[in-house]
């Protein structure tokens, strides 16, 4: 029997209508640290582009080295601002003839609408199907999928400021292995398990083929923020440029050419100091059972504001904690303030 959802996320969340939790959220984070569990992340958005130019389209346009993305294979990108800042983020999949792009909740309409723009006289056709195919994700050391067998994600190294150009190899930055699936879609190794797009309505199916018991969105997420894996809208602001929450080493390619915002890119990567930086929050002291919203000030005990909390979570093991992108002449010691709490930096 499936199991039933017993919460679902508040209307307010970026992951508003998602399953929170089936029950038991603790049981179910340890479930996806130490076994598997399948989590439906289908309130993702989707957006395919298929077409002959795609891929050199995409390379143009975006961070990621595309040209030598090798189907099927995927990898991330980012869409940046004239100046640099970071206005899309996407998970990519190419299965050969289409590139899938699963993005936040509600920003393939954004997507799809700035793509539309730049298509001009390439042969390309994006379109957003997030109404047709949803993305699952099967987390935890034991997690497989029956008969695929994939090889884990290969990430190329950061190179230092003023590298040569011999140091960054022309392919992408991160690739993710990826496998067709019976009856459509495709399956992505990832470095927490396997990303599936399946066709809209069979999540059920695929938790009995899997052999695996749900876990809640709340548990994926204390994953991710003890692995310190920023989201777009949460960890990021307008201001937000990649090297500030570490997507150089999986989203951004320091030698690929000219793209939109690249020059911001190579000026604070060759001067070696982003402005801000993202880190892990040890919360203490909270005087109330719920956690801080994002966007709440980080602030030094004299109340100095020095940056936000992105995603607070209680984590199985770690307790009370949150990403949270503060300034870079915040030293790792200095006594913090979110809200009613106290907060400390973990400085590993």
């Amino acid at each position: 029997m499936a199991e039933i959802p017993v919460a679902a996320i508040e209307p307010d969340s970026l992951d508003a209508g998602a399953v929170a939790h089936y029950g038991d959220p603790m049981r179910e984070q340890r479930l996806l640290a130490t076994a598997a569990g399948l989590v439906d992340r289908s309130h993702r958005g989707v957006v395919a582009v298929p077409g002959p130019d795609r891929l050199t389209w995409l390379h143009s346009l975006t961070t990621q080295h595309l040209t030598e993305l090798h189907p099927p294979e995927g990898t991330e990108l980012l869409v940046l601002s004239p100046h640099g800042h970071v206005e899309h983020h996407a998970v990519v999949a190419d299965d050969g003839t289409t590139t899938w792009l699963d993005t936040e909740p509600g920003q393939a309409g954004p997507l799809l609408e700035f793509l539309a723009k730049m298509r001009f006289l390439m042969r390309v056709e994006p379109a957003d199907v997030t109404a047709d195919w949803a993305l699952l994700s099967l987390v935890g050391p034991d997690a497989a999928v029956p008969g695929v067998a994939l090889a884990p994600p290969a990430a190329s190294p950061v190179p230092g400021p003023k590298f040569a150009a011999a140091d960054v190899p022309a392919r992408p930055t991160v690739a993710y292995a990826v496998a067709p699936l019976p009856g459509g879609g495709w399956v992505r190794r990832m470095g927490y398990g396997y990303d599936l797009l399946v066709p809209r309505g069979s999540g059920t199916e695929w938790a009995q083929r899997l052999g695996v018991p749900w876990a809640g969105v709340w548990a994926f997420e204390a994953l991710r923020v003890a692995d310190r894996r920023p989201r777009y809208g949460l960890e990021t602001d307008h201001r937000t440029i990649p090297a500030e929450v570490g997507w150089l080493g999986a989203a951004v390619h320091l030698d690929k050419g000219c793209y939109r915002g690249q020059e911001t890119v190579a000026r604070v990567h060759n001067l070696g100091r982003p402005p801000r930086r993202l880190v892990l929050l040890h919360l203490d002291g909270i005087a109330t059972d719920t956690l801080p919203a994002p966007g709440t000030p980080v602030s030094t005990v004299d109340g100095r504001v020095v940056g936000f909390v992105g995603t607070a979570v209680r984590h199985h093991e770690l307790g009370m904690v949150a990403l949270a992108v503060v300034k870079r002449s915040v030293p790792d010691e200095e006594p913090l303030r979110v809200a009613e709490s106290a907060a400390a930096i973990d400085p590993t």
